[in-house]
């Protein structure tokens, strides 16, 4: 199985081109926030910047709809792009063809915090929802 799930920013404006007839083929790249670390140099925001390729319909609303600096949600696949340079050398490489986007956030592109749940106990751990005490199982 191949598929992949990303939600981030666009790095920079969708470069987005048309073949000889004329199916649009959009390429960007995502900024993908990575989790902290936990340590001294894991304070330091990171992320990882994705390549992604979109076709048809998917690359014509992502050139009318996205710009550098909005929130996007992706799935697709990781496909190869090694190729071999004018100088012989092998160049590896990957990125993601999008099979489906996804607006995030609201019209300008500005993702609302998180709710607190009042519902959950502040002594359950992070990440945990309390169980329903009259669930059946």
């Amino acid at each position: 199985m191949n598929n992949v799930i990303l939600v981030g920013r666009l790095s920079k404006d969708p470069d987005v081109r048309y073949t000889q007839s004329q199916m649009a083929v959009a390429r960007f790249t995502v900024a993908v926030d990575r989790p902290p670390r936990g340590d001294s140099q894991g304070d330091q925001p990171t992320a990882d910047f994705i390549d992604v390729t979109a076709f048809g319909k998917t690359a014509e609303i992502i050139e009318k709809f996205f710009a550098k600096g909005k929130w996007i949600g992706v799935q697709g696949r990781i496909q190869n792009n090694n190729y071999t340079n004018k100088d012989g050398v092998k160049i590896y490489g990957y990125q993601v063809v999008a099979d489906r986007i996804e607006f995030i956030g609201n019209k300008d592109g500005i993702v609302p915090p998180p709710r607190n749940n009042t519902n959950v106990p502040q002594d359950v751990p992070e990440g945990f929802a309390a169980l329903d005490e009259d669930m059946p199982f």
